[in-house]
């Protein structure tokens, strides 16, 4: 199969050059090749499927149905590997839950679904680490309501077995109280705030335990431009740690729960729009590691109810390229290439693989993204419904 005609773009730029695949992996890259079967792109940019590693289920419902809903929309976002949260129901800390989720993608073959594990049970224990690694999860979830005693326990863990811990920096006393960010909106709205230091003091606690063990941290959905500064600081001293910050809080602000929105309720809340900003920045300096759609589709009887008792999240992932594309790269935020090591290069590696780069001799796993075509969202769960976005993917 020759795919030309197409804009080629990776982490190393974009170039226009015809790209043949054989038995699923690139054979060639040039100009001027040949083959039986041909497919035109027309001018359509040829990228690396996208990576998503923060993605939650519908209610977070662990069954087949619920993720073969993800599967599917996760293929019109132009995702080609999700990695599902752990804290489903019931959630991946044993072996029986863990082998049902695996059971659930069997006849699923795009986009490659992976599971986390969660390293708390629900009394704060242990879950079996070790036996769940060996069995397939792909990495080790934590969240930082863990004490400090449990919290070494699981950084020994994931030293002795070179993962990556994925980590949800939270403070429980402060998140159980509120229901958004603590602020000016939240006090006009008479709704209770969780504070921003509810964030910053874990990852704080949490970047010492990685220097410590000299273990790797990727942070989960970060909200706090001071968290990010912070983990660049750690990263420059030599500490393995990362940061993933969701589109939302990148181009969204506390002001979108106005009217009590709860499409706009999320967890992290969404942070002021001076923070909002100060994000946005630090993803123009190279400062963020990850993006994540941070896709957490719920129920209308969990959405369509009082703000306090409203589920959170919202949902994006069938948008996820598109988006992507017309907030980020079309206004001239990132470029393009930039994209693609953000959401597919940096997550693979803290995956523990390689991609991000389409070169001879690896796996063609590739979409067709054409930039002249555009819709209007029609979701009243996605923060930008009725918007138009720019994009049409397609899986090659």
């Amino acid at each position: 199969m020759l795919i030309s005609n197409a804009v080629v773009c990776d982490v190393n730029g974009e170039r226009e050059v015809d790209v043949k695949v054989e038995n699923g992996v690139v054979v060639a890259i040039g100009k001027g090749l040949s083959d039986d079967e041909v497919i035109d792109a027309k001018g359509a940019y040829l990228l690396p499927s996208l990576v998503d590693t923060n993605v939650r289920v519908f209610d977070s419902s662990l069954n087949a149905t619920t993720i073969a809903r993800i599967a599917k929309e996760a293929k019109k976002g132009g995702v080609g590997h999700v990695v599902l949260n752990a804290d489903t129901n019931p959630a991946i800390d044993n072996e029986v839950v863990l082998e049902f989720a695996q059971n659930g993608i069997k006849e699923i073959t795009r986009p490659e679904i992976d599971f986390m594990l969660n390293t708390l049970k629900d009394d704060m224990s242990l879950s079996n680490i070790a036996i769940l690694l060996k069995k397939g999860a792909i990495a080790p979830y934590m969240s930082t309501i863990a004490k400090n005693n449990i919290a070494i326990k699981i950084a020994e863990y994931v030293e002795m077995y070179g993962v990556t811990l994925f980590c949800k920096a939270e403070d429980n006393s402060l998140i159980n109280a509120g229901v958004m960010l603590d602020g000016d909106v939240s006090s006009n709205l008479g709704l209770a705030g969780i504070p921003e230091l509810s964030e910053v003091l874990h990852v704080s606690r949490m970047i010492e335990i990685a220097r410590y063990f000299d273990i790797k941290i990727l942070f989960k959905s970060i909200a706090s431009p001071r968290s990010v500064e912070l983990i660049n600081k750690a990263k420059e001293e030599g500490v393995q740690v990362s940061c993933e910050v969701s589109i939302h809080h990148l181009l969204q602000c506390d002001a979108a729960c106005n009217d009590f929105n709860t499409t706009a309720k999320l967890n992290p809340p969404l942070a002021s729009k001076e923070d909002m900003l100060s994000l946005q920045a630090a993803l123009k300096r190279s400062e963020i590691d990850m993006l994540t759609t941070l896709h957490q589709p719920s129920s209308p009887v969990n959405k369509e109810v009082a703000f306090f008792d409203a589920a959170y999240g919202c949902e994006a992932l069938s948008d996820a390229l598109p988006l992507y594309y017309t907030k980020l790269v079309k206004s001239e935020m990132i470029t393009m290439s930039e994209l693609v090591k953000l959401t597919v290069e940096n997550p693979a590696k803290a995956l523990g693989y390689e991609a991000g780069e389409i070169k001879e001799g690896e796996k063609a796993d590739f979409i067709l993204f054409n930039i002249n075509e555009k819709y209007e969202v029609k979701n009243a769960q996605s923060l930008y419904n009725a918007e138009e976005l720019f994009g049409s993917v397609a899986f090659v």
